[in-house]
């Protein structure tokens, strides 16, 4: 990778101030307005404030927590060690490529902008309409799992701290959940309405609590343990009893692959804060490539910790432990009742865990506002001129409360069916990745020799990154649309596939219908 160093942008009369009372041009500020685009949004983030929005947003302790029973159920240790550092691998592929776009077109529009700059005159709008969807309802879709797993991980610890499913605790309904689904959107859209310098400092105590909440719990847990899985188990046992008629080792690896892939997702986070970022065309790639980077560190050492504390997976796994099934909470739970003969500081444990996915919902409707204040601004969505609108705190207020309502709406399909909801939030990881890919694919194909690289770029090494990304993102596409449990039956079949080609035959018949005539791509909004 090359950081260049020659600043060839034009000196444009916006001027940042410094530490010692000087003012110099801000690069973000100078390459904004070579793309088109005038400041509306305040320009007060650091790079270690891009950073953590991303890093809260892949939240290692949001995603392994959630999804710990699918690494759990399908290859088990083995999955779950391993599969973790595969992903990894392939996630830092994405983001290098991801980074060195965001190097040369740092907007909050992100990924569907980059798409229209490197699909070329013909191609950019479709390319930018299509990129734009499927980025915005992903974005969309991460919320509702995240904020809607905050609440069942909620109804856990109430079911716990009053005796758990064996001692009569309580079991909130459906209608609970989403209630409670609702009060965290809620104060979600009421934090994201504060000025950027408070989302800022929330930011940055979001990264903080994950960074030592996962140190605290790979430590606690197995210290506390009074039981552990010897290293052989951790390393190398592989978990076929999935109950779920999946008897191909490989096939069940690939399966247990959806809890790390899912979990290193929303890192495009630091790109659409680009507009916010100080010298964004440095920062927003930086943030992009750490964020990634600490979280498989990081994710690594919790999956360890946790699973050393690991020593009965049916046990874990059954509907009848104190916990209702959800595995890492019943570890918490008796690694403490079994040590002092009371489950209280499991629950504690918990609620460290909450606090974390609280702060990744939050900062993920950040990401998604920023995408829909951008959209609007080139008059991709309904109603356009009301989403982009930004308030005298220079925050795109409208579009922050359209993010908590969709999100809501999306979870209501929960009370309807649990298959239903879950296809809606697939879109989450293979919607999102699609997104992430498009641009990647047009950098490497029809603007191979016209793309013109930022301060970060790959070098020589550009075009075989991203092939690497987009293969890779082809690869899961297909292998989560897979069936995961046999025989297939319309409560078992994988309904990504269904979610995923819905939201394209839908944004392909709109584009086709109507906005072929009206919708041209990215627009300026600086006068001449």
């Amino acid at each position: 990778m090359v950081w260049n160093r020659e600043d060839k942008s034009e000196v444009l009369p916006q001027r940042v101030q410094q530490s010692n009372g000087t003012s110099s041009i801000d690069s973000g500020h100078a390459r904004l307005h070579e793309l088109g685009y005038k400041q509306e949004l305040k320009r007060d983030l650091s790079v270690l404030s891009n950073f953590a929005f991303s890093f809260s947003i892949i939240s290692v302790l949001t995603g392994v927590t959630t999804l710990y029973n699918t690494g759990l159920n399908f290859g088990g240790p083995v999955s779950l060690v391993y599969g973790w550092i595969i992903a990894g691998c392939f996630t830092m592929v994405v983001g290098l490529s991801m980074a060195e776009i965001c190097s040369s077109y740092p907007t909050s529009g992100g990924l569907y902008y980059w798409s229209a700059k490197l699909a070329g005159p013909s191609w950019a709008p479709f390319a930018s309409w299509i990129t734009g969807w499927f980025n915005i309802v992903g974005q969309w879709a991460v919320t509702t799992s995240v904020d809607f797993s905050l609440a069942q991980l909620i109804q856990v610890i109430i079911l716990l701290s009053t005796g758990g499913t064996s001692g009569g605790g309580y079991e909130a309904s459906k209608y609970v959940v989403i209630a409670i689904h609702a009060a965290i959107l809620l104060s979600h859209a009421v934090l994201n309405s504060l000025p950027i310098s408070w989302l800022s400092f929330f930011g940055q105590l979001a990264a903080a609590w994950n960074v030592l909440g996962v140190f605290i719990l790979m430590i606690v847990i197995p210290t506390v343990a009074t039981e552990r899985a010897s290293a052989k188990f951790v390393f190398t046992h592989f978990n076929t009893e999935n109950g779920v008629g999946v008897n191909s080792k490989l096939y069940i690896f690939i399966l247990g692959l959806l809890m790390s892939q899912y979990t290193l997702t929303g890192y495009d986070a630091s790109a659409h804060m680009s507009e916010e970022t100080k010298s964004a065309d440095k920062n927003g790639p930086k943030g992009i490539i750490s964020s990634i980077g600490i979280s498989i560190i990081v994710g690594w050492g919790y999956i360890l910790g946790i699973t050393f504390s690991v020593t009965n997976i049916p046990n874990l796994l059954s509907k009848d432990n104190d916990a209702g099934g959800y595995a890492i909470a019943e570890i918490f739970y008796q690694v403490f009742k079994s040590r002092y003969g009371s489950g209280a500081g499991g629950i504690v444990c918990l609620c460290i865990v909450a606090v974390a996915i609280f702060f990744c919902g939050m900062s993920s409707i950040t990401s998604n506002s920023r995408m829909a204040y951008a959209f609007s601004r080139d008059g991709a969505m309904p109603l356009s001129s009301l989403w982009h609108k930004v308030n005298k705190q220079e925050v795109p207020i409208n579009a922050v409360w359209l993010s908590a309502f969709i999100a809501f709406c999306m979870a209501l399909t929960s009370l309807g069916s649990l298959v239903a909801f879950q296809a809606m939030v697939s879109i989450a990881t293979i919607g999102l990745y699609i997104a992430y890919a498009l641009p990647i694919f047009f950098r490497v194909t029809l603007a191979r020799k016209s793309f013109t690289p930022g301060p970060f770029n790959l070098g020589s090494f550009g075009v075989l990154v991203g092939w690497i990304a987009v293969v890779w993102v082809a690869t899961i596409s297909v292998l989560f649309s897979l069936p995961v449990a046999y025989p297939v039956t319309d409560q078992t079949l994988n309904y990504t596939p269904v979610a995923v080609g819905g939201l394209f035959i839908l944004t392909v018949t709109a584009w086709v219908f109507s906005a072929r005539y009206w919708f041209k791509g990215p627009i300026t909004n600086i006068d001449d």
